[in-house]
C-alpha cells in the first residue's frame, strides 16, 4: 500500500508552502516523488520519501485542506504472491491473488484427503493379508513354482505348440504368437496342476525366435523345452492329439500319457482347414474343444460366430478342464464371449 501524503505530513502553511507553486514545479515533484516510492520498500518507504513535498497550495490558499484530503487518497501497489506478505498481516492483496490463493489451499487439501484415503486403503489390505493364510516370500513361491513346473515334466500331459507354420504368417501375426506363448506360458506357471510345455520347430534366428525373445523378458529362462526338430520326430505318433478346429472329433478327456499339439498359427486371413491338413497327412489323431456339445451361439450385434481361438485361450479351455474335469467350467475359462457362443445354462 502507498499513501500519496503521509500521516506525518506537517499541519499548516509553513510546511505545505515549501510545495512548488507553478503546474510544471508540481508534476516535477510528483514524479520526484513517485520514483522515490518505486525504488524503496512500499510497506516503508513513505514514511522516508514522502514528506509534504507533493501538497502544494493553490491560488485560493487552501494547502492544508487539500493536505488533508491526500492523506485519505491510497494507491493500490498490489501483491503477486501471498507468500510475500508476512503471517497475520493486515494488508490488502488483489482479488487476483486471493482468488490464486484459494484455489492452490483447495488443490492441497485435496491432495491431502487422496493422501489419506490412499493411507487407509493400505491399512485395510494389510490387515486382510494379514487375517489370511501365511504368504510365502517371492522367493520361496518361486523355488514352488519351479518344484511343481519340474514335476510335470515326469508325469503330467505334454502341451507342443507347433511353430513350423509361421512361414504362412506376416511379422505382424508373428508378434502376435510370440504375445499369446508368454501368456500361455504364464497361464501354466499359476495352474495347479500345469502341463509340460515344449516348442517345437523353434529356429534359432527365424522372426519367431527374434519377437519371443525381443517381446518375452525372461524368454531364455522360460521352464519349457524348445526345440528346432518336429514333434513328429520327437513323440510317438499313437500319442498325438492335434488340436485343430476343424476336426470333427471333440475331445472327451485329457490322459496324461498323451502329447497335445496346438498348431502356432495366427491367421487373420483365416486360412481354412491349414491344421487339419497337416495332422492328416501325417495320419494324426486329430481333436476339437466341445464347443457345439456345452455352448450355444448367442446374439450379437455382428452375427459374429467363430470356434478358432487363440493358443492361449485353448490352453485356458485345457488347464482348467485337467483341474475341475468339467468342461463347462473350462469353456467358460477359455473361449471369450466375443467369439458369440455362451454355456447353454446361461442361454436357458
Amino acid at each position: 500500500m502507498l499513501l500519496l501524503c503521509p500521516e506525518q505530513c506537517h499541519q499548516g502553511d509553513q510546511v505545505c508552502a515549501a510545495a512548488p507553486r507553478s503546474s510544471a514545479g508540481r508534476r516535477a515533484a510528483m514524479r520526484h516523488a513517485e520514483h522515490g516510492a518505486e525504488e524503496s520498500d512500499p510497506a516503508v518507504g513513505f514514511d522516508r520519501q514522502w514528506e509534504c513535498g507533493l501538497a502544494w497550495q493553490d491560488d485560493a490558499g487552501d494547502g492544508e485542506s487539500i493536505c488533508e484530503s491526500f492523506q485519505l487518497l491510497q494507491i493500490d501497489m498490489g501483491c503477486d504472491n501471498p507468500k510475500d506478505l508476512p503471517v497475520g498481516s493486515g494488508k490488502w492483496c488483489s482479488r487476483n491473488v486471493l482468488r490464486k490463493q484459494r484455489h492452490w489451499e483447495k488443490i492441497v487439501a485435496a491432495k491431502k484427503k487422496k493422501r489419506k484415503q490412499e493411507k487407509e486403503r493400505r491399512k485395510a489390505k494389510h490387515a486382510e493379508d494379514k487375517g489370511a493364510a501365511h504368504q510365502h516370500s517371492k522367493r520361496v513361491l518361486k523355488a514352488i513354482t519351479k518344484e511343481r513346473l519340474l514335476a510335470a515334466k515326469e508325469a503330467a500331459p505334454q502341451l507342443c505348440v507347433d511353430l513350423s507354420m509361421t512361414s504362412h504368417m506376416t511379422k505382424k501375426e508373428i508378434s502376435r504368437l510370440a504375445a499369446q506363448i508368454r501368456r500361455l506360458y504364464g497361464s501354466n506357471k499359476k495352474a495347479v496342476k500345469p502341463f509340460w510345455i515344449c516348442l517345437t520347430g523353434f529356429v534359432t534366428g527365424s522372426p519367431i525366435y527374434e519377437e519371443c525373445l525381443r517381446m518375452n523378458d525372461g524368454f531364455s529362462n522360460y521352464l519349457m523345452d524348445t526345440t528346432q526338430e518336429s514333434y513328429l520326430d520327437l513323440f510317438p505318433l499313437e500319442t498325438i492329439v492335434y488340436l485343430t478346429p476343424d476336426s470333427e472329433n471333440a475331445l472327451t478327456d485329457i490322459e496324461p500319457h498323451r502329447v497335445y499339439v496346438l498348431g502356432g498359427l495366427v491367421d487373420e486371413s483365416i486360412q481354412k482347414k491349414l491344421t487339419l491338413q497337416t495332422a492328416r497327412e501325417h495320419s494324426l489323431q486329430t481333436a476339437r474343444l466341445p464347443i457345439p456339445e456345452y455352448m450355444v451361439k448367442a446374439a450379437n450385434v455382428k452375427n459374429y460366430h467363430s470356434e478358432t481361438l487363440a493358443i492361449n485361450q485353448v490352453f485356458d479351455a485345457l488347464s482348467t478342464y485337467y483341474e475341475t474335469r468339467s468342461w463347462p467350467e473350462a469353456l467358460k475359462a477359455g473361449v471369450p464371449p466375443g467369439k458369440g457362443y455362451v454355456l447353454q445354462e446361461t442361454a436357458k
